[in-house]
Order: structure tokens, then sequence, then C-alpha cells
């Protein structure tokens, strides 16, 4: 249901009692999710009714709100999000287009710096033996009055070649959301309404790309950028990319005289929406060293390199039948990451590391008396008493890491959300398991896996409850191997772990038993 659709409905059922606030006195908070949830209520204590947009093992990355959301969000006087990109952007717009304007909306990774919080940069692991091909919104949009609930529009609207095109993303649990599908022509004449994918401003996400036929392609993508739901979608460019599949890139100049050739054939590119500079170009990044190694491309050098070795099958299941028949051979470049995962430049997971998460809650402490100063004395001395506590769990979580002997604190998992931890607690990440989400893992990420497991004797792997079921080629591979999975928390509760320090606490004895 869109925002519009679920406002439209809650102004018909104005009648119907408000789901978070019975206007009680007290100050109605929502966040994101339980684990800001968490945060709020003890530094708010009984001056708070707070309540949390995505349910206890829900996704962040991927939960979509609903109508029972947005009322939430209606009736709020204050709004925590953790932002960075962690949320579904659907989230942050339900938050941005429904809260009153007179209510607080803080994004608390951002606020939190101000309080000393520590930023890592997202830089992604590029594993896989194909390029990661994605799409980026680059830019703020500020001269465009752009904001973090504005909508980038990129859709492709002309492709040449002798086969189909397809670009889609594969969710959480198998299901396929299709962005581009040349069998039925594009929508030409306006180009936003089919083959259209959306984004944040300043991000980038992770899809698959399909090409049913050996040979040279060009693809068209034009791009606008809707600031509200409201305004009309402003223009930021077109650009024609050229795909080599199953050939040698080579003939990209004589086939499509391409001069002075990029060939992008390694780590991860995105093609980019530039809405500053209003144009569209690849933004290459050959050795996954994030902004210190990315190159701009234009689009007229730029080469995109699907090799030999990306041929594959359409798999089985009613979500792949666009693809065409099960079985039939395609030509692949896989979805990096598992999930709908859309993010920017900064790794969102923030309170992995315990000083950080007391950060937050300095920033959660001035909201509420800015909010509602009388109540001034309580959330000091809440807050006061919640840091002590933390900082506690800070100390026991090191103390229990440190009890590992260095030489095995290798922490593989299914989930890149732990680099904060790694970092504050003297952690290595082995490696985390990106499989491609449309088929069977390859021998080769198999491999990657094993050798992985067997050269740094590794003595357990760690998944997440949350991502139990799709997690079976780190489970198989570590049975093969003989060493344990343990069970490690990212960034949602669940009926085992209720709060942030069970969960923080629940992580570091986890560590301590499996690795020590």
């Amino acid at each position: 249901m869109s925002v519009g659709l679920a406002l439209a409905v809650l102004s018909s059922a104005c009648a119907a009692p408000p789901v978070l606030s019975e206007r009680d006195g007290r100050v109605q908070v929502v966040t994101t999710t339980g684990l800001l949830r968490d945060l709020v209520q003890h530094v708010g204590g009984d001056r708070v009714n707070v309540t949390s947009l995505v349910p206890d093992g829900g996704d962040p990355h991927s939960y979509e709100p609903s109508l029972r959301d947005v009322r939430n969000v209606v009736y709020a006087d204050v709004a925590f999000s953790n932002y960075v990109m962690l949320e579904e952007h659907n989230i942050i717009r339900t938050l941005d287009a429904n809260l009153d304007e007179d209510a607080a909306n803080v994004s608390l990774a951002e606020d939190a710096v101000k309080y000393a919080a520590e930023i890592i940069p997202l830089v992604e692991d590029v594993s896989l033996d194909t390029i990661w091909l994605g799409l980026r919104a680059r830019g703020d949009g500020a001269e465009h009055g752009a904001n973090r609930a504005s909508d980038v529009l990129v859709s492709a609207t002309e492709v040449t070649g002798p086969g189909r095109v397809f670009g889609y993303l594969t969710g959480s649990f198998g299901d396929t959301d299709v962005y581009f599908d040349s069998s039925d022509g594009f929508d030409a004449g306006t180009g936003f309404r089919d083959d259209t994918a959306t984004l944040p401003a300043d991000a980038h996400t992770h899809m698959s790309w399909v090409f049913t036929e050996p040979g040279v392609y060009e693809l068209t993508l034009s791009a606008r950028l809707r600031v509200d739901q409201e305004s009309k979608p402003v223009p930021l460019g077109e650009s024609t990319f050229t795909v080599t599949v199953g050939v040698p890139p080579a003939r990209a100049t004589s086939e499509s005289g391409v001069a002075d050739p990029v060939v992008l054939d390694q780590g991860h590119a995105d093609l980019t929406v530039d809405l500053d500079r209003g144009e569209l170009y690849a933004l290459y990044d050959p050795e996954g060293g994030g902004e210190a190694t990315q190159i701009v491309v234009p689009a007229d050098r730029a080469v995109i390199d699907v090799p030999n070795k990306a041929l594959d099958e359409i798999p089985a299941g009613p979500q792949h039948a666009f693809l065409g028949h099960a079985g039939d051979q395609i030509y692949q470049l896989p979805q990096a990451v598992l999930g709908k995962h859309v993010h920017g430049e900064i790794d969102p997971h923030l309170w992995q590391n315990v000083r950080n998460a007391m950060s937050y809650v300095e920033v959660i402490r001035d909201t509420l008396i800015e909010e509602d100063p009388e109540g001034a004395r309580a959330y000091r001395r809440n807050a006061t008493a919640y840091l002590a506590e933390l900082d506690a769990l800070d100390r026991y979580v090191r103390e229990r890491i440190d009890g590992i002997p260095r030489d095995r604190r290798y922490l593989v998992t299914t989930h890149d959300a732990f680099a904060y931890l790694a970092d504050a607690y003297r952690v290595k990440i082995a490696g985390f398991v990106t499989p491609n989400p449309a088929v069977e893992p390859s021998l080769a990420d198999r491999r990657k896996l094993t050798d992985t497991i067997r050269n740094l004797d590794v003595p357990a792997v760690f998944l997440e409850p949350n991502l139990a079921a799709r997690s079976s080629t780190l489970t198989e591979v570590a049975d093969e191997q003989g060493v344990r999975v343990c069970p490690i928390y990212g960034d949602t509760f669940d009926d085992e772990v209720t709060t942030y320090v069970e969960m923080m606490r629940f992580n570091a004895d986890s560590l301590r038993e499996c690795l020590g």
C-alpha cells in the first residue's frame, strides 16, 4: 500500500482509536527497529510510549510499512531512525511523509557523530568471479530540493542485441522483483511506469542481470528525480551502455563503435545516475576499496563484460518463470548480496560497538528533553543509569572476546554486519557468505568458503537466527569441515533475545564459547 493510499484510508477512518497514541500525557515515540525502541525505552522510562515499525524478527533492509505503521507515525511526537541506508526506503518515506511537522525526526547514526560515535566506510567484498553490477544514485540532489525521502527513478528505455535482457532483485526469501524486462518491450513512451527501478538519493542496490543470447548489447537508461509524491519528476539525463555477452569485449569496438573502451570485468560496478551533474555513467571499483578505488567511466567508453563462465540455467520455480523455461541456458551476472540490499557508503550497523550505542543514548536523551522539558531530570537520570550499564556491557564484551586466542578470532557469517564489532573488539572478519540467490552456489563459492575455514583453522561459523532459512551453504560447508554453527545477532531481536544488552552479551558469550 502506498503512503498516499494509506493516508487516504486513515483520513476516512478517523473514528478508529489511534494505535500508538492514547494521548495519556506520555511522549509518543516511534522508532524504525526494535533495537532503537529498546534504547528509547531505557531513557524515556514511564514518560514515553514507544513502538517500532519493523517487528522483532523482521528485516529492516526489506520491511514494508503497513497501514498500522502509518497511523503510528501520524500520532508520534518523536521519531528515531538509524538511517545511513539501514532501513528499507519506504520506511523512511513513511516517516518523512506522515510525521507531524512539529515532531522531532532524528537520524541516530548521523547525529551520534557529535557524541564521538565512530563511523566505518562500507567496503564490499568482491569475491564473485564475475563483476557485481548494480544501480546507483550518486549525490544528494540538494540543488533540486531532494531529501532523504525523495526517489531517483532509473528506467530502461531501449535495448539492441541478439537476445532479451532482464534486471531483477531477489528478496530475502527467494521472491523476485523485476526491474527491467525487454521481452515485452520497454515503456519508451514515458519510461517511468514499467521497467523502472527506484532508489533513494546517494544510495545503490545490488541486482541480477540476465542476457538470453551471446553477443553485443546496447542498453539505454534514463533517469529522473522525484522530490516528493506531488512533484513532477525532474529529468537527470540518459545514456547508453555497451555489454558484451559470451564474446570478446573487443567486439564492442567493431560492432558498437566504442572508442577507447574501458572493460568492466571484475570487482564492483554501478550504472550510476549523478544527481549533481545530471548524467549517467559507470562507477567502477575493480579492487573493492570503496571511494578510494572508484573510477568514473563515461557511458560511451564503458564495456561491461559478461564472460562465458556466466553461462547458467534458469532455475525451477514460479519466481523465475519470467526468464523463460526452467533449464534453458542464460548468461547471468548474479546479485552480490542476498536479499534487498540498498545502502550508501557508510556501514549502518554502528551499535555492534557498544560505545556507539552509548552515543545513540545521548542523542535520545537530548531529543526527549527538548520535546518534554518537564521530564529533563528523569531523562538525565535514566540515561546516566543506562550509560553506566552500557559501559559495563562494553567491558564485558571486551573481556569475553579478549579471552579468545588471537589466532582463533576469525568471524565467518551470512551477513556483512559485524565490522564495528570486529574493529572495536579485535576480531577479524574472515568472510561472509554471498551466494548467487537465483541459483545454487557455485563450486567456486563453496571452495572459497571451504578454503577459508580450513586454512584459518576456523573452529566455528556464525549464523543469525533470522537468516537460518537461507543459509544452507554455510551450514553444509561447516558440516563437511566438522566445525560448529553458532548463533549471532545482527540487527533484530527474537523471542530469546529481547534487549540490546542481552543481544551484545549473547554475541560475546557465543563468540567466546565457539571460538575460544
